[in-house]
């Protein structure tokens, strides 16, 4: 049996994402995002299934402070529609209700309905981790925003259901294995994640890409981050909709290559369809 982890307790979204890409398999649920993707380095599972980033509150800063130091591949993505829902114990109503306790992600996606009703947000680790919390003290004015499968598992109820600010928020996960193999260029979309650091050159950034868009070559993503205390050599994160063994990527790669001190390839992998609809 396959062993899939998942940062996050029990009914957090990210186990429902495991759920949909490896069903029936064994879901591990870590305290971190770090300990999950730890876990499959050290082959005690084999895959991690991470959030990265969310279609309404933007990207999941703690794992893309991660990617650039991780040796695991990326093989994967898969999208998920996140449904909210306002859980609380049994007997407690809608009015009754003085805070709520999520993800600072689950907060930020739910922000209106919160206001509405004059609804306090409390930040927690995770959104199953507040539903735990809510059994425990037995406030029943304290409710939690998760998933339905999370109300199932803590005996919560729903006092709102599909609370969003965005009615198609969406999760996009990434899929990652120990394994480095590359799929074959077999005419998909695919793409290709990596992360690289630029020459202190003037124009480094400018002329590294440029190959990208004299080769027609899609770049879809580019992030950057401060490295090691450092404000004057950056490092950037950047999704590629293409395969490296097409000729114009190994064409836009030598001008990247020429003016980048380090290169790290985080994977290739096929496109999923949901994110061009």
């Amino acid at each position: 049996m396959q062993k899939i982890t998942f940062q996050g307790a029990p009914g957090a979204y990210s186990h429902i994402a495991c759920k949909e890409l490896f069903p029936g398999a064994e879901y591990i649920a870590c305290d971190t995002f770090e300990q999950a993707m730890e876990l499959v380095d050290k082959g005690e599972a084999d895959y991690a299934v991470i959030p990265v980033e969310n279609s309404n509150a933007g990207r999941v800063s703690d794992v893309h402070f991660l990617l650039p130091k991780t040796d695991l591949t990326i093989v994967g993505e898969h999208f998920l529609r996140v449904e909210h829902q306002l859980l609380a114990l049994p007997g407690a109503k809608l009015e009754d209700i003085e805070a709520a306790a999520s993800h600072p992600q689950a907060l930020a996606q739910c922000s209106e309905f919160l206001k509405k009703h004059a609804i306090k947000a409390l930040s927690r680790i995770d959104t199953a981790k507040s539903c735990e919390r809510i059994v425990e003290t037995q406030d029943k004015t304290r409710a939690a925003i998760a998933s339905k499968l999370a109300a199932e598992i803590y005996g919560l109820n729903i006092l709102a259901a599909n609370i969003e600010n965005d009615s198609n928020n969406t999760t996009r996960f990434l899929i990652m294995s120990k394994r480095k193999s590359m799929p074959a260029d077999d005419g998909a979309k695919f793409i290709t994640s990596l992360v690289f650091q630029v020459k202190n050159i003037p124009a480094a950034l400018y002329k590294a890409l440029g190959g990208f868009a004299t080769n027609g070559v899609n770049l879809i993503k580019l992030e950057s981050y401060v490295i090691g205390g450092n404000f004057v050599s950056a490092q950037f994160y950047a999704e590629i909709e293409s395969h490296p063994e097409s000729r114009a990527f190994k064409l836009a790669f030598e001008e990247l290559k020429f003016y980048s001190e380090k290169i790290h390839f985080l994977g290739t992998y096929k496109a999923n369809p949901r994110r061009y609809l």
